[in-house]
């Protein structure tokens, strides 16, 4: 997921979220129509959640050190 960010002054604005970062592009022509011609804006690949996967890898490693430790 990605999303957009626009500073215009000191106004911060988030949008999104976007599935790929060309829809966050395709949008930015609709986003900018609002702001000064000093606006900044940046795309941000958004991290994906605690991942099971990630969770059961974790816990299998603390195990393997409990054990090691006894």
């Amino acid at each position: 997921m990605y999303l957009l960010t626009v500073k215009d002054g000191l106004v911060t604005r988030h949008v999104g979220p976007y599935s790929t970062p060309q829809q966050a592009s395709d949008d930015l022509e609709r986003v900018l129509s609002d702001c000064s011609e000093r606006v900044r804006w940046q795309i941000h690949a958004l991290e994906s959640p605690f991942s099971r996967s990630f969770a059961e890898r974790l816990q299998s490693r603390d195990q393997e050190f409990t054990v090691a430790a006894s």
